[in-house]
């Protein structure tokens, strides 16, 4: 059977323009700095952000965890939301790896209040740890794909600024983000210190990720993913895809916006109601007195439609490159036959 699946935007197929540079890319010993294909992404991917370097790892969760390791000592407390992936989904590694602990706010609607920061920021005290770091998320995944806008992420960098605090974006999503709120990304992303964004998401590569920032954060930040085991060698075939990704599919990230809203304007059914829609997540409702939320997700399986279960009574579908029009036709009339 051949499904349509909604699960992720990590389930995409690299395109044939990224195969296709993949076995042509030019590589050598990244370690030594001496990959044409990545030290080109890494200068790419940094001027479209921003900032002043960047570094490529290979997955988001080791993009954030040097991030954390590289502006933080062991002891610190960082500040970040109690949804935020770093905190639900990364397994820990802030607190065993970076060695830091967490002090998490309310993130329910995509970002804290400045607020709520400004009484969680550590106080000089023997009793005290030093607040290292706050990090932010963009877009936000358990809010349900929220694009945090701009002067929301401002008023934060302003008070880290303010008591000089480091902030680092999860920008997984970043690009979903400058796509929904239609700003430049290196306006979105002016005021944070540093950003992660994945490759390998919304942008269809198949491996990858970016850390970017200052030059001197990201030349600390390569010696602490040698440490990591992150030093890949020969990986400019991986990145040749990236770099197909950053020139030719952000663009092209409207199209799975539309077909969010068009699947969302779709569904109208007993069973399963609209919860949200936000980027390229669709959050949906079930009726649980009709059906048991996991219970659901196997029949539409069975019909060839793959789906995720976001919590208690709560469905997510996510839009991406491999998804197209008909598709959603497909998954709005099985629906509507439940």
């Amino acid at each position: 059977m051949n499904f349509i699946d909604l699960r992720s935007d990590t389930v995409t197929q690299p395109t044939e323009n990224m195969r296709t540079a993949m076995v042509t890319s030019k590589v050598g010993d990244d370690v030594y700095k001496e990959d044409p294909t990545i030290n080109k992404l890494e200068r790419i991917a940094a001027e479209l952000v921003g900032k002043e370097a960047a570094l490529f790892v290979p997955s988001g969760t080791m993009g954030n965890l040097l991030a954390v390791m590289t502006h933080t000592q062991p002891g610190n407390e960082i500040i970040l939301g109690a949804n935020a992936h770093i905190f639900q989904y990364e397994v820990g590694g802030l607190a065993k790896i970076a060695g830091v602990q967490a002090r998490t706010l309310d993130d329910s609607k995509g970002i804290f209040s400045a607020k709520d920061l400004k009484k969680s920021i550590r106080e000089e005290d023997i009793h005290y740890p030093k607040t290292g770091l706050i990090c932010l998320e963009n877009t936000h995944n358990k809010a349900g794909g929220v694009a945090v806008p701009k002067t929301k992420i401002d008023e934060i960098t302003q008070i880290a600024k303010a008591e000089n605090i480091p902030v680092h974006l999860d920008g997984a999503r970043i690009f979903n983000a400058a796509t929904e709120l239609d700003i430049a990304i290196e306006e979105l992303l002016a005021e944070v210190d540093t950003v992660m964004f994945c490759l390998s998401k919304g942008l269809s590569a198949p491996v990858g990720s970016i850390l970017a920032g200052k030059s001197d954060f990201i030349e600390r930040a390569r010696k602490n993913r040698k440490m990591l085991g992150g030093g890949m060698r020969q990986a400019g075939f991986l990145a040749a895809a990236g770099l197909v990704a950053i020139e030719e599919m952000i663009e092209r990230l409207k199209n799975d916006h539309q077909l969010a809203k068009k699947l969302a304007r779709g569904i109208n059914s007993k069973v399963v109601s609209l919860e949200s829609v936000n980027s390229n997540f669709v959050i949906l409702k079930v009726n649980e007195e009709l059906y048991d939320t996991k219970e659901l997700i196997e029949e539409l399986a069975q019909q060839g439609i793959k789906i995720s279960y976001f919590g208690p009574g709560l469905l997510r579908a996510v839009i991406h490159n491999d998804i197209s029009n008909e598709d959603i036709d497909t998954v709005i009339d099985s629906f509507s036959k439940l």
